[in-house]
C-alpha cells in the first residue's frame, strides 16, 4: 500500500470471505475504509479444496473492498485456520558470556527454538515467546539490559501443513494480493475480543466458524496452546437438514431465525412452518426439534472442546473462564450450554470500538477479520523496531512496542 497507516485483513473462512482496509488514526484507533464480504466457495473445514472456485471468492471479496475504499490493495494479513495446524512448546537456549543481553541474544534464543524437528511438509507460521530464563531465574518478561550468562526461553510454535498453505497464498496471490503473513484464527480473534486482565488471568478464546472451531489458551499474557477442530457451525445445519429433510440453504435460514440450543428453554407448544422435501405445502415443524438436533450437536462441539482443554493440561489455570466468538456463537442458548458442558465462566464478544464502515461488522462474526487489522497494526508498529538491527537503544515506547511485538513474534 503507498501510505504506512493503511492496514489490510483477508479472512477467508468456510462460509464467508471478508476483506477490510482501514487507516490507523491515533495510536491505535482503527478507521474502517473498505469493506468486502462474499460468500465462501471451494473451501472446506478451513481448507482449499477448488482453487478455482476459491480464487474467484477470494477475488470477489477484494475487488469489493478496493471499490468501497477507493484504494487499490497489494498486500494483506490472512486468516488461517484448519484441522492441519497444529502447536508444540520449545525451548531454546545461547551463552551470553556475562555481558548485557540486546536484542540480537533474544533473537538468536528464538532461533534456537525454532530448532525443533519439524516434518518437511509441515512449515512454522508463528513463534510466539512465552517467557525467558536467566541463568536459572526464570519468570523474565523482557531480558534486554540485564546481565547473564544464559539465556533460555520457551516458545510455543505454530505449524500447518505446507500444501495448504501454499495453496491459499496461490488463492490470494491470483488476485495480484502479496501475502505479507498468515494469522492463526483464534489469534486474531484474541487481539479483539480479550481483556488485558483475561490473558493474565488465564482464559480460552473459543471462535466458532461455519466449518472449524478455534481455540487458543492465555495464561500469564502469553499463548500457552492453541487448536484447531475441524468442525462447526455448518456440520449444525448439516444435521437440521437431514433430521428435517430441508435443503442446506432452508436449514441454515431455519437455524438462524429459529434456532435454539438448549431444547428444555423452547416451548413445547412453539411451531414455525417451512417447504420440506415430497410435500407439496408447508408444513407445522415444532421449535423443540429443532432444539433437540441443535443441542446435540453442540454439546458434542464443547465436549471436544473441553478434551483439548484437558489434554492440554491447563484445564485448572482457567479462572476466567472462556471467551466465545465467531458466527456460530451467536445461537440462542450457546453460553449457557458451553458454560454447563465445560463447568466454567463463559462469555460471548464481539468488535467493538470501530470507526468507519462498521454496520456490518458488529458481529462475532467478523472478530478475525477486525482481529487481522490489529495484527497487521502491531507489526507496522514494531517493523522499524523490530529491524534487527535497531540502532537506538533507549527510549521506553520503543522497547514496550518491540516487547508487546516479541510476545506474538512472527518468523
Amino acid at each position: 500500500m503507498a501510505e504506512e497507516n493503511i492496514v489490510v485483513g483477508i479472512d477467508i473462512g468456510t462460509t464467508k470471505v471478508c476483506t477490510l482496509v482501514a487507516r490507523v488514526e491515533g495510536s491505535n484507533n482503527l478507521r474502517i475504509l473498505g469493506v468486502g464480504i462474499e460468500p465462501s466457495q471451494g473451501i472446506r473445514k478451513g481448507t482449499i479444496v477448488d482453487i478455482q472456485a476459491a480464487s474467484q471468492a477470494i477475488g470477489r471479496s477484494i475487488e469489493k473492498a478496493e471499490r468501497t475504499s477507493g484504494m487499490e490493495i497489494t498486500s494483506a494479513l490472512v486468516s488461517l485456520a484448519g484441522s492441519h495446524v497444529s502447536s508444540v512448546n520449545s525451548r531454546g537456549v545461547v551463552g551470553i558470556s556475562g555481558r548485557v543481553i540486546d536484542q540480537e541474544d533474544v533473537f538468536r534464543a528464538l532461533d534456537a527454538a525454532q530448532a525443533v524437528a519439524i516434518p518437511h511438509n509441515r512449515e512454522i507460521i508463528h513463534v510466539i515467546q512465552r517467557n525467558f530464563v536467566i541463568d536459572g531465574q526464570d519468570g523474565i518478561r523482557m531480558p534486554v539490559g540485564m546481565h547473564g550468562y544464559r539465556l533460555e526461553v520457551e516458545a510455543h510454535i505454530i505449524t500447518a501443513a505446507s500444501s495448504t498453505v501454499e495453496n491459499l497464498r496461490q488463492c490470494v496471490q491470483a488476485s495480484g494480493v502479496q501475502v505479507l503473513q498468515f494469522v492463526l484464527n483464534p489469534l486474531a480473534s484474541a487481539e479483539v475480543v480479550l481483556s488485558e486482565t483475561e490473558r493474565q488471568m488465564g482464559v480460552v478464546v473459543c471462535d466458532i466458524g461455519g466449518g472449524t472451531t478455534d481455540m487458543a489458551i492465555y495464561i500469564d499474557g502469553d499463548i500457552w496452546h492453541t487448536m484447531v477442530l475441524g468442525i462447526g457451525g455448518n456440520h449444525i445445519t448439516s444435521d437440521i437438514a437431514h433430521g428435517l429433510r430441508l435443503s442446506i440453504s432452508q436449514a441454515e435460514e431455519v437455524k438462524k431465525q429459529y434456532g435454539h440450543a438448549i431444547q428444555s428453554e423452547v416451548d413445547e407448544n412453539e411451531t414455525f412452518s417451512t417447504r420440506i422435501f415430497g410435500e407439496e405445502r408447508p408444513v407445522d415443524i415444532h421449535r423443540r426439534d429443532l432444539a433437540m438436533i441443535i443441542e446435540a450437536r453442540v454439546e458434542e462441539i464443547f465436549d471436544l472442546v473441553l478434551q483439548e482443554i484437558k489434554r492440554s493440561g491447563y484445564d485448572g489455570l482457567l479462572p476466567a473462564g472462556m471467551v466465545l466468538t465467531g458466527g456460530g456463537s451467536q445461537l440462542s442458548g450457546m453460553r449457557t450450554l458451553a458454560s454447563d458442558v465445560l463447568g466454567l465462566p463463559v462469555r460471548i464478544a464481539k468488535p467493538e470500538n470501530l470507526i468507519g464502515l462498521t454496520d456490518q461488522l458488529n458481529s462475532p462474526a467478523y472478530s478475525t477479520s477486525v482481529g487481522l487489522l490489529n495484527w497487521a497494526m502491531m507489526m507496522s508498529e514494531a517493523a522499524p523496531a523490530a529491524g534487527r538491527r535497531a540502532h537506538k537503544k533507549g527510549g521506553s515506547s520503543w522497547s514496550e512496542r518491540l516487547t508487546s511485538f516479541l510476545k506474538r513474534l512472527l518468523p
